[in-house]
């Protein structure tokens, strides 16, 4: 597997499963379920393996050989398996001191049409969680599907209310967990058979959007980056701007519109960020004013302090003033503080800011990042 492949965003990766469950192709999807300590990726990671070779990573390259022989395995007995590597010794014998250091569980499992609600889903940019028993007394691999509110599936009733309020919680941050449940006991009078199982709820959500405002040559960096760590990217050009230029053809969407009509290009939401670089004086005021009336939480706005600070000077003279919760959304000047003036350098800094507000995280050195560095849910070992 090359680093392309390995290093997949998830968009692609879910393409790529779409295609092996279009194509009909023998194909492994590998998920991490369980993490003790420390490792490279979190609960609800995914590979995909493939005849032809594997994309996505679960791991920084120390346990993929070692599943993609597992998944060989898995296709020949056509049946779901959970594995667990114990990373954490001093004897390890995958390689002469692994960096993860921590236990690591993965489910593998033949992909199956049963897969297709998760991918569509996904494709629809619908959240959805999805509920895989991965031991105990129900087969491994018996799902369960949540949206709207509602379970379906194949899991039994009292597993999904078993489950129903954690799910809603990792539906809700797109966070996975593994869940043990169990019904009936000794003392149980009502003749229900005793079972326990353990699930594992994975929480998809679609992918963030961020809609750069511009057709610069600065644009293309940003839209590249942004698409590699799985931003969903759409591209408005004002007054004329060339949608079919070759430094856009990373974006997901392009669109020409005028400023006016920023309001009505698209549902506007809570998990959409704007980057306005159009370089134009009016067009860039038109647009944070109307953005502004939207829920959009991040305002990055190209150029120095001080050209905002005139823009709030001419909205002053027309009577319009800012509330202090408009001024936290707009971030001025756009990007985080890394010291580079390159094209490359600058966009790298807005989208490290996207990602640190869309995570809900203040930019730092993870040196000075006290306890783990990823989020736990509740129960998870640190």
């Amino acid at each position: 597997m090359n680093m392309n492949e390995w290093s997949l965003p998830e968009t692609e990766l879910f393409d790529r499963i779409r295609s092996s469950l279009d194509e009909d192709v023998d194909a492994v999807l590998v998920t991490v379920i369980d993490v003790e300590g420390s490792a490279y990726r979190r609960p609800g990671a995914k590979m995909l393996i493939r005849p032809d070779g594997g994309a996505g990573s679960i791991t920084a390259g120390c346990l993929e050989d070692e599943v993609k022989d597992l998944a060989t395995d898995v296709l020949d007995a056509g049946t779901a398996r959970v594995e667990t590597w114990d990373l954490t010794g001093d004897d390890d014998v995958w390689g002469m001191g692994v960096g993860c250091n921590g236990v690591i569980t993965v489910l593998l499992e033949p992909l199956t049409d049963d897969y297709t609600p998760v991918v569509d889903a996904r494709n629809r940019g619908d959240p959805v969680a999805v509920a895989t028993v991965v031991d105990g007394d129900l087969p491994i691999a018996t799902r369960g599907y949540y949206a709207a509110g509602e379970f379906d599936g194949d899991l039994p009733i009292w597993v999904c209310e078993e489950i129903r309020q954690a799910t809603e919680r990792l539906l809700a941050d797109g966070g996975s967990d593994l869940l043990t449940v169990s019904r009936g006991s000794d003392g149980d009078a009502t003749g229900t058979e005793e079972a326990s199982v353990d699930v594992f709820v994975n929480g998809i959500r679609p992918p963030p959007e961020v809609v750069v405002f511009g057709s610069g040559h600065d644009v293309r960096p940003v839209v590249e980056l942004a698409t590699l760590v799985d931003f969903r990217v759409t591209v408005v050009a004002f007054r004329g701007g060339h949608i079919d230029d070759d430094r856009l053809a990373g974006a997901d969407e392009v669109i020409s519109a005028s400023p006016h009509e920023v309001a009505d290009l698209r549902e506007w939401d809570g998990d959409t960020y704007a980057v306005v670089m159009t370089h134009n004086f009016v067009d860039d005021r038109i647009t944070i004013d109307v953005l502004l009336e939207t829920p959009v939480p991040y305002l990055g706005l190209m150029g120095p302090r001080k050209r905002f600070a005139e823009m709030r000077e001419a909205f002053a003279a027309e009577g319009r003033t800012f509330t202090d919760a408009e001024l936290e959304r707009i971030y001025t000047p756009i990007g985080v503080n890394l010291g580079g003036d390159s094209p490359y350098q600058i966009a790298y800094s807005i989208v490290a800011e996207l990602l640190a507000v869309a995570n809900d995280r203040d930019p730092c050195h993870l040196t000075d990042r006290a306890g783990p560095i990823h989020d736990r849910v509740e129960g998870e070992s640190s």
